[in-house]
Parts: C-alpha cells; structure tokens; sequence
C-alpha cells in the first residue's frame, strides 16, 4: 500500500470519527433540550395538576427522618385529586391530621405519598409497589380502590411503569404526557360530551381545571356518562356484607380484580409492609357488589393476617349527589376529601401505633385482621 493510500484511509477514517462524534454530541445536545423542556413543565405543572420528577403528586421525599413512618396511598384519579390542588387531596390531607395528632402525642413525623394516578385500578398497584419500594421505604400501602375496575374490559393501565426512563432512573419524564393529552385535546375539539360518548370517561391531570365558567357543565356531562357506564346506585339501606359468600371466594366477573389485590397484598406483606384496604364510597350497585366480592376473598387466606387491616368507607361518609361534596358524581371537592381524610386517620393511627409496637417488640402474627 502506497503512501498516499495510507494517507487516504486515515482520512476517511478521521471523517467516520467526525461523523459519530458529530452526531453522539447532536444527540446528546437534543437529549439535554428535552430534559431541561421536560423539567420545566414539571415545574410548571407541579403545584397545579401535575407530577413531580419522581411521578407522583406533591413533594419529593428524600430519606427517611428519624423516627419517620411512610404511607403510601394507591388508587385512581380520586386519590390523585382530580378537579383539586395537591393541598387539598386525601393523602395531603390524612398527613396533616396524622401528624396534629402525632405531635400531640409525642410520636414522630408520618408521610403520606399521593401515588393514585388517573385511570389506574388494581391491576396497577403491584407494579406500583415495587418501582417505588427502594425510593421511598414505606411501611404501610392504603389501597383506595374499585372504580376503575367495574368495566367488562379489564384496566390493565400502568402509567409510571410503562416509562422506560422511569423505570432505570426513577425519574418520570412529563413531556410524553403533556403531548399527549394535547392530541387528545385537538381530536375532540373540547367537546367533552363527544368524547366521553365515544369512549370510556377518562380523567387527565392537565382536564382537573374546575376553575371556569364551564366546570358546572363538565360535571354534569361526566356524571351522566358514569352513570352510562356504571349504573345506578339503589336507595335500599345495605352493605357489602348483607348476604354472605364463602370466605376465601371471589365471584365472578370479579376474579381479575381481586388477584390483582391478592398480588399487591402479597408483595406487600413479603416486605413487612402493613396494609389497608379502603372501600371508597359505593359508586353503583356493581360498585358494592364487586367489594362484597373483596371483602370475601380477604376473608379467607388473609383472614390471619395482623397486618392488614379494611375499612369500609362505602356508607354515611360523603354523598356523592351533594355538589359541595363531589362534583361530577365520583371525584370529590376539598370538603369530600377531607371528609375521606378524616374518615381514615383513626384506622391508619391505629395502625401506625401497632407498627410501632411490633418493631419494639419484634414481629409477631399473632391477632387477626379487624372487620
């Protein structure tokens, strides 16, 4: 090979390196532009009806204090707080209360992360368990469920674990959502009720602005369309209790759902992790029928478990007809949360306290679960 062959290869190979180095830094340039956008509206979106960059609802959470004690909330859009700030929903809410009265009683902080997301039913809760069991070290799981779970066509929505990034990282990217619940907004026009006709009623985080003159409007036309989709609630005083099914024994249609509880109690429980399972209040008869159907099946396998508790929220806490308690038929307003809220700190109290009981005196199963 002749000199100025060799010449020649050198060169090509110098511009080949170029090349790959041109692009690694173009992409790396583009990548660096799309996480400072994505940041921004994180920022942007946050304290309205946003996420924060670790895909949930209020604060980023670093290490536990001392003495610290963890809750994290599951369900959907009615623990996420649609239609209310992040002040105001019931994790926010349940943490104040926890914490006058731990304070009062010389017991250290609680947490209570807000990780409902829109949509999300039970089939979500154990893929949401794990993705934030490392980051966040909780020690109880509230499970808050049942209404996006009362289709004919199973939810299978996971919304964190279905990012990649967020998956490796921990960090959830906002851009891909945004975009998205832009197209939707472009294909519908804004006409709500076309859309909610043309498909399941669906609740986004950036829709949750009730502060226009329209709000009283798009209530109504949400509450007609669940009422499409789920029926009607009876005004006949009863319970998910009021005829017995065989403990241990989830009926059909419900199977689906009450695994996907039974998966998220395992994994949970595995961990030393305390439970509670919520009934929310009854949305329609098929509501209370499906939670008959749970209570059943904790019944039977879980029916020794100390460290799970249920509490039944479905009666005489909040109507959801009142408008200055819900708005649209399922999500509640300030006063409905808090209700919620204040409901559930006297269970989760008791619970706090058995932990910290336990953890003195090491674990033991003996009991049973309350209900």
């Amino acid at each position: 090979m002749t000199r100025d062959h060799l010449g020649q290869g050198v060169t090509k190979r110098n511009a080949v390196a170029f090349a790959c180095a041109a692009v690694g830094l173009s992409s790396v340039c583009v990548l660096a532009l799309l996480f400072g956008v994505d940041l921004s509206l994180h920022k942007r979106f946050q304290n309205a009806a946003g996420l924060n960059v670790r895909g949930y609802r209020g604060p980023v959470l670093g290490r536990k204090r001392a003495g610290e004690l963890r809750i994290v909330m599951l369900g959907g859009s009615t623990v996420f707080g649609y239609g209310v700030g992040p002040e105001a929903t019931v994790p926010a809410v349940l943490e104040r209360i926890l914490n006058a009265r731990r304070r009062q009683a010389g017991s250290g902080p609680v947490s209570v992360v807000n990780l409902g997301y829109n949509n999300e039913g039970a089939y979500s809760f154990p893929f949401t368990l794990r993705d934030y069991d490392r980051s966040l070290d909780y020690d109880v799981a509230l499970l808050y469920q049942g209404y996006n779970d009362l289709s004919d066509v199973p939810n299978t929505a996971v919304f964190r674990h279905g990012s990649a990034v967020f998956r490796l990282t921990g960090y959830l990217p906002i851009l891909p959502l945004v975009a998205r619940e832009k197209l939707m907004a472009m294909r519908y026009g804004g006409n709500l009720e076309a859309a909610y006709n043309a498909q399941k009623t669906a609740f986004t985080a950036h829709a949750a602005n009730r502060a226009d003159a329209q709000a009283g409007l798009r209530g109504a036309v949400i509450a007609q369309a669940l009422k499409r989709q789920v029926g009607p609630l009876t005004r006949e005083p009863w319970s998910v209790n009021r005829e017995p099914i065989a403990e241990g024994r989830c009926e059909a249609p419900w199977e689906p759902f009450c695994a996907s509880i039974a998966a998220a109690l395992d994994y949970a429980l595995a961990r030393d992790v305390w439970v509670i399972v919520v009934t929310p209040p009854y949305l329609s008869d098929s509501h209370a029928d499906q939670q008959r159907a749970l209570v059943a099946m904790l019944r039977g396998p879980y029916g020794g478990e100390s460290r799970l508790r249920y509490v039944d929220l479905g009666q005489g806490v909040v109507d959801l007809e009142d408008p200055a308690i819900c708005f649209d038929g399922v999500h509640l307003t300030a006063e409905g949360n808090g209700r919620i809220a204040e409901s559930l700190a006297q269970p989760v109290a008791e619970v706090l306290v058995a932990i910290e009981r336990s953890r003195r005196a090491h674990p033991s199963r003996e009991g049973g679960a309350r209900w």
